[in-house]
């Protein structure tokens, strides 16, 4: 297999290239220098926003069933391969993506390419294999939902995007996971990891050509062409809701309908989520915990897909406390949309994402996974440069045109888990 494209960026010590195979997989690559080891991943479009109701949870099923054996490798084997040579192996699931990836010594890459490769193209989805691992996915089903720290943001998903493919669970459900049969993780296997859908990435002390042969070798099985899954937007749900259980802390989430993955306006919104809940120095975090005690978690996050996004403030107190902690909430929220952030307070944020970015690049595992989400994404590599420069780039006024854009008041969805009873008078927009 040739590469039928290929592309490099210098940046320092640093190179990125990319190239395309026969079959339509990409390759991107990320030489450094100082580094002994190599974080090696196969990137997959393929996430929980593809399946249909009947089949909630097989991308996460399936991931799980990857490591189960192949026509060359038992399960034991491929651990024990793994292990033989220090290396480790794993891998995630999403909305949007599905990733296996590996991380090892320089000399041990074309085992690690050898692994994930035989893992996607020849596992076998032995039945009994796949009972097991349906009891193993059911318990982690089980222990999110007994987790409200954690249900409380699929929560908010399921009310604020109702009827979107965004809007279940990764996890699925009981019922769904255990429906799941051989034949059918092999058909979604079939349909959807294609080769127009798979990025290698890998970030780290390697050759460029080298990957590409290996990937080569080992994908060259890959055919096929993915359907169009033809989302339609996002359509954020105002509202409110309880999802009763007795608990003795409750947590909440007030989530605001935000922007794509695509949309420039991320970059101020990126600020914004900085200003109001991005750290000790937030505006959330000194009122709400500091001030005045009311909460030990306390903070905002943003969630960005290609179909839209959400910006969502998140919190635990208890259930004498919720009514005053939502009404701080909303000061904060109604203080950034009457006027914009205070230079210090722009200066924290900006300095605050900027050195996250920077300090994350120690990590080749982060590196690789911004190589596969950027060609995934967008087709390129984006250089962290290129993203600080976006970010310094925005003033106080875009980050009020976003606020009052984002939160505005009519448009949030408060989702709470905790005891109905205790809460349901608190629980108000």
């Amino acid at each position: 297999m040739g590469s039928l494209r290929g592309r490099s960026v210098l940046r320092g010590e640093q190179v990125v290239r990319i190239t395309q195979l026969d079959n339509g997989v990409r390759v991107i690559t990320e030489s450094v220098e100082h580094v002994r080891s190599v974080a090696l991943g196969i990137w997959i479009a393929a996430g929980s926003k593809l399946e249909q109701p009947h089949e909630f949870g097989i991308s996460h099923l399936l991931e799980h069933m990857l490591f189960k054996g192949t026509s060359r490798r038992s399960a034991r084997d491929i651990a024990e391969e793994m292990a033989a040579v220090g290396g480790q192996l794993n891998a995630a699931t999403d909305r949007e993506y599905t990733t296996f990836y590996a991380r090892v010594l320089k000399d041990d890459v074309a085992l690690a390419m050898d692994i994930l490769g035989d893992m996607l193209l020849n596992s076998l989805m032995d039945p009994e294999e796949l009972r097991r691992e349906q009891d193993v996915v059911t318990d982690e089903i089980h222990r999110h939902e007994d987790a409200p720290e954690d249900r409380v943001h699929d929560f908010l998903a399921e009310l604020a995007w109702d009827g979107h493919a965004l809007a279940h669970s990764v996890l699925g459900t009981e019922e769904t996971v255990r429906s799941a049969t051989p034949e059918a993780l092999h058909a979604y296997l079939k349909t959807h990891y294609t080769p127009d859908r798979t990025v290698v990435a890998a970030s780290g002390a390697l050759e460029h050509e080298q990957v590409v042969d290996l990937a080569a070798k080992s994908l060259e099985p890959m055919t096929g062409r993915a359907p169009d899954p033809a989302l339609p937007p996002l359509e954020h749900r105002p509202g409110r809701a309880i999802l009763d259980r007795d608990t003795e802390a409750v947590y909440f989430c007030l989530g605001a309908p935000a922007y794509s993955e695509t949309d420039d306006r991320k970059y101020p919104l990126a600020i914004l989520d900085s200003v109001l809940g991005g750290g000790m120095s937030s505006r959330l975090f000194q009122e709400i915990r500091e001030k005045r005690g009311l909460a030990y978690d306390i903070g905002s996050y943003r969630l960005s897909y290609h179909e839209g996004g959400m910006l969502t403030v998140y919190g635990g107190t208890g259930a004498a406390t919720l009514g005053e902690v939502l009404s701080l909430v909303r000061a904060e929220i109604k203080s950034l949309r009457a006027g914009p952030p205070d230079p210090r307070e722009m200066a924290r944020a900006h300095a605050q994402i900027r050195a996250g970015l920077l300090m994350a690049q120690e990590s080749m595992g982060t590196r690789m996974t911004r190589l596969g989400k950027c060609l995934l994404d967008y087709g390129r590599f984006i250089p962290v440069e290129e993203v600080v420069a976006r970010l310094d780039a925005v003033t106080e006024n875009d980050v009020l045109n976003v606020a009052q854009e984002v939160l505005r008041p009519g448009a949030l969805t408060l989702a709470v888990v905790g005891p109905e009873d205790e809460v349901k008078e608190e629980v108000v927009l």
